[in-house]
């Protein structure tokens, strides 16, 4: 049987391995309990695969008897599957006039709880005109009523805020 070095430098195989005493796991994932390295080396070798250090900073470390490039195929499938099934969370942005139309208003209400149920968070942007900057108590009675309409979908992640001529919110689904 060919000795391979270590491949990767956080899993460490065969001689590699570098603790005296060790818990095994067997090719069919019984425990073989705690045995010396030497041991658990012919155990593998015996078997005619590698012996892989399964997690190294357990008291012992453990040790799993398998062949290397199946493992490493399986831990590389599990790694893409997790990839895949991974979502990431967008910023959407929704931006509206403090004049904006009661009808107007409910169309982009409704786009937001189409961006919540994808799970998207959404930033909720009203912007000021030249002198509506002298009314900014406006905008916040106004972000108070669009949170209320959202209320039983959405979550406050930020409390209002002011950035130059914009004033935000940030809702997240519940």
């Amino acid at each position: 049987m060919q000795r391979r070095s270590t491949i990767s430098k956080s899993i460490r195989i065969n001689e590699a391995i570098r603790a005296d005493q060790l818990r095994v796991i067997g090719p069919d994932g019984d425990q073989l309990g705690i045995l010396s390295r030497s041991e658990a080396l012919k155990i593998a070798e015996d078997a005619g695969v590698d012996l892989v250090e399964i997690s190294p900073n357990a008291d012992p470390p453990v040790v799993k008897v398998v062949d290397w490039g199946k493992y490493q195929y399986q831990k590389m499938k599990e790694l893409q599957k997790s990839r895949k099934n991974a979502k990431t969370v967008e910023l959407k942005q929704m931006r509206m006039g403090l004049k904006i139309g009661a009808n107007d208003l409910e169309i982009k209400l409704r786009k937001i709880r189409e961006f919540l149920a994808v799970g998207h968070k959404v930033k909720i942007l009203i912007f000021f005109r030249g002198r509506e900057m002298a009314h900014q108590d406006l905008g916040y009675v106004m972000i108070e009523r669009i949170a209320a309409q959202l209320e039983e979908d959405a979550i406050i992640e930020q409390k209002p805020q002011m950035a130059g001529r914009n004033l935000s919110i940030v809702v997240r689904s519940k």
